[in-house]
């Protein structure tokens, strides 16, 4: 089982909205040494990746697109992996893990160079039957809610990766209106409307 932090929750779900699946850009509070050791981390368990393209653009001090540049000068960039998608439930859309040469150079493009566009709507996510964030939903619109100690019984995360997914995966990217009530003398209850 992969036991992640807040941050790294939070970066997963953001790059796994991402029609790219880019990492990048970071939470605005990660910057140098702190994104160089988070992002480090999620390397070495292979649940992001790095891929080098043939664009020459330079890595950029707020890491809005390029991680990074090679020894030849060659953007990297980053990306979410088919095991950081099941890491926190979400199923791979297809069988393709990154982006192509092509695709990864393309995205890589210098925002100043390419034409102005609106940002589309976010697409909208729905676990895979069977997985932890899907469990959680159902407890949440379950009769009474749950508690965070239920929820840590139900997935084997720990309190803080919970707190993380309600707040990150569930409110922010699914929009879901979770709601919390403090019961005298009981645990904190979270709560979300029935459909």
């Amino acid at each position: 089982m992969t036991k992640l932090s807040d941050t790294q929750l939070v970066i997963l779900s953001a790059a796994a909205q991402r029609e790219d699946r880019n990492v990048l850009p970071l939470p605005g509070s990660l910057r140098g040494g702190a994104a160089t050791k988070v992002v480090g981390a999620l390397l070495k368990r292979a649940l992001i990746a790095e891929t080098v393209t043939e664009s020459q653009t330079k890595a950029d001090a707020a890491l809005n697109r390029i991680w990074r540049n090679d020894e030849d000068g060659r953007a990297v960039l980053l990306y979410i992996t088919d095991a950081g998608l099941a890491a926190i439930g979400v199923e791979p859309e297809g069988s393709d893990s990154a982006p192509t040469g092509a695709d990864a150079a393309q995205s890589a493009e210098d925002p100043q160079d390419a034409p102005a566009e609106a940002d589309p709507a976010p697409k909208a996510r729905t676990p895979r039957a069977g997985t932890k964030q899907e469990t959680l939903i159902a407890m949440l619109r379950a009769e009474g809610g749950a508690t965070i100690d239920e929820m840590a019984a139900a997935t084997g995360w720990a309190a803080h990766s919970i707190r993380g997914v309600l707040s990150g995966a569930l409110k922010k990217k699914l929009g879901l209106a979770v709601t919390s009530e403090k019961v005298a003398g009981r645990a904190r209850r979270y709560r979300l409307p029935a459909v």
